[in-house]
């Protein structure tokens, strides 16, 4: 088991737009497994590259939906080829953004295409949490935050909330 740092928001990777894999390879399957790793050992539900310093395109999820299905997925080079379904609001956080958590709003249904860490095409489609999890984890390797889908507002009021976590203060 290799454990990873999670970078936390402030870490400049963060906000940077991630590099496409140009050909998968032993080390990508590496930091796959470091990253199922790290996610698990975090107590999460998915993580991206950047999340551990790496500025590729790669992500994992591992989401148990209320129905009992589990959907344990590794994608290289993902992007959101289609969104559908209703606008559904839900409380999201971030491994990255310890301790703060709050509303986002996201299409309740995704199409998803990527390769698998053997480098094969994959498409998928997704409802629900795992339609979340890929929209936020693929959002992490455009640089966004999900406190960035928030209103003016409330991002202010929860970035206040964040420097008094970090400082200790309050």
């Amino acid at each position: 088991m290799a454990l990873r740092e999670i970078r936390i928001m402030g870490d400049k990777v963060l906000r940077e737009r991630a590099r496409p894999v140009e050909t998968v390879t032993e080390e990508t399957r590496r930091l796959v497994r470091d990253m199922f790793d790290t996610m698990y050992d975090a107590g999460g539900i998915g993580l991206a590259a950047p999340q551990v310093g790496v500025s590729e395109r790669v992500l994992v999820v591992d989401v148990a939906e209320e129905d009992g299905a589990r959907h344990r997925h590794a994608l290289v080079n993902p992007v959101v080829a289609e969104r559908g379904g209703t606008i559904e609001k839900a409380v999201e956080g971030c491994l990255s953004i310890p301790g703060i958590e709050e509303l986002v709003a996201r299409p309740a249904r995704v199409v998803v295409e990527g390769s698998d860490t053997e480098g094969a095409p994959v498409q998928m489609e997704a409802e629900g949490l795992l339609a979340r999890a890929l929209q936020h984890e693929i959002d992490h390797l455009d640089g966004v935050l999900f406190i960035d889908r928030l209103s003016p507002l409330k991002r202010g009021m929860l970035l206040r909330k964040w420097r008094k976590l970090r400082t200790g203060a309050g």
